[in-house]
């Protein structure tokens, strides 16, 4: 125990890489499970749609019941992980069509509300400055960690989905032993139980400035998974203009670049660059970016693929760098003692918006192609929009969250 607190930081994000493949991983294989459930982009949507709202069920539960900030952040986030890898592995071994999986991704979904709010809660008390640069390295690990069974099926060439959905349950149980062995850092205080109490994180939504910092974030939100949930077609439609054919294998290996490598680099710069500029300028600058690649993306002529690949990286860049950003913002904004009920909360209200972009965008792909991501740009516009009264706040801008 006291090998893993010499590195604290490196131990949670490695955590936080391992417990997060359990997100997309139906998605990395969506041909092969497509093919064998004859599932639609639509119902595969549903099925990541299950997993968010999941999620969102499971976040309330932490936030409104105060379970977040009344237990240690470690222990959570470790029986998080492990009923997740369980819940996980049985969709993999018992699912045999959209019903049954759409309940076990609905349960993986829960299972990672202790995951990844109460990560940022696990590193933020283990990091006594520069909150923003530690969790950029977060976020950069749920981004890789969300991409890897992308990663893993293009490696592991031949295996069915099957298998990279299990691979994902196993990288979750090492997350679980990790975290369970680091414990909770010291740098931030633990709430006596009487004074949290059900409902006590939703009053954090009665400050202006953690209601600017939130609207940013939910504007975010409405871009990113949706963003995520459309990029391996949108690489499939690009890599046929360029090779003439479609290879799952190269396709597999590019969206694990754009979302996964891009994203991981674009989020440990923008942490890298709070400290100087301070997180509201930063997250703000990210979310104009991301937006101004959703405009252009599809103006792109599809013969000119490689102008369309830099869109892509610019867009996987920035479409997660600003998350960070705006958790910073929020958690510096909000009472220590209920960080993790207000994360939790803030991430809540966020998924569940993630949840009506990604059905609308899934829905509409299939009749609309590559336009479909112009329905993404009101999240970016009108984070913005909310976003500007950090930005005109002097206490605000100019430091690290």
């Amino acid at each position: 125990m006291k090998a893993l607190q010499t590195h604290p930081i490196l131990i949670v994000v490695l955590a936080q890489l391992f417990g997060t493949s359990l997100w997309f991983s139906p998605n990395s294989a969506a041909a092969s499970l497509m093919a064998q459930w004859g599932l639609s982009a639509a119902e595969l949507g549903q099925l990541t749609s299950a997993t968010q709202i999941g999620f969102i069920v499971g976040t309330l539960m932490l936030a409104t019941t105060g379970l977040a900030d009344r237990f240690a952040a470690s222990r959570i986030c470790a029986l998080s992980c492990l009923a997740g890898a369980l819940f996980n592995a049985l969709f993999a071994l018992t699912a045999t069509g959209l019903e049954h999986g759409l309940v076990w991704r609905f349960l993986v979904g829960v299972t990672l509300a202790g995951i990844y709010p109460l990560g940022m809660k696990l590193i933020i008390s283990w990091s006594r400055h520069n909150t923003g640069a530690t969790l950029g390295l977060l976020v950069a690990m749920l981004t890789l960690g969300s991409a890897l069974p992308h990663g893993v099926r293009a490696a592991g060439i031949g295996w069915d989905w099957e298998s990279v959905v299990l691979t994902s349950s196993a990288l979750a149980i090492a997350a679980g032993a990790l975290v369970y062995l680091l414990g909770d850092g010291p740098h931030l205080p633990k709430a006596a139980p009487r004074t949290v109490r059900w409902g006590s994180a939703l009053k954090v939504f009665l400050d202006p400035k953690f209601r600017a910092s939130a609207s940013g974030y939910f504007g975010h939100m409405w871009e990113l998974y949706a963003f995520w949930t459309l990029l391996p077609f949108l690489v499939i439609e690009v890599v046929y203009a360029a090779t003439g054919a479609y290879n799952t294998t190269v396709s597999s290996a590019a969206t694990f670049v754009l979302m996964g490598v891009t994203g991981a680099i674009g989020a440990v710069i923008a942490g890298h660059l709070s400290q100087r500029h301070g997180s509201p300028k930063v997250a703000a600058l990210a979310l104009m970016t991301s937006g101004l690649m959703c405009l252009l993306y599809p103006l792109v002529p599809v013969g000119l693929w490689p102008l369309q690949v830099l869109v892509l990286v610019v867009w996987g860049l920035t479409v997660v760098s600003d998350s960070a950003q705006f958790s910073a913002t929020s958690a510096k904004v909000c009472p220590p003692h209920l960080v993790g009920g207000a994360l939790a909360i803030q991430n809540s209200i966020g998924f569940l918006i993630s949840t009506v972009s990604i059905m609308l965008v899934m829905a509409l792909y299939e009749s609309v192609g590559s336009a479909v991501v112009w329905y993404l740009l009101p999240g970016p516009l009108l984070g913005l929009f909310l976003f500007k009264r950090l930005l005109l706040d002097r206490s605000m801008v100019g430091c690290d969250a």
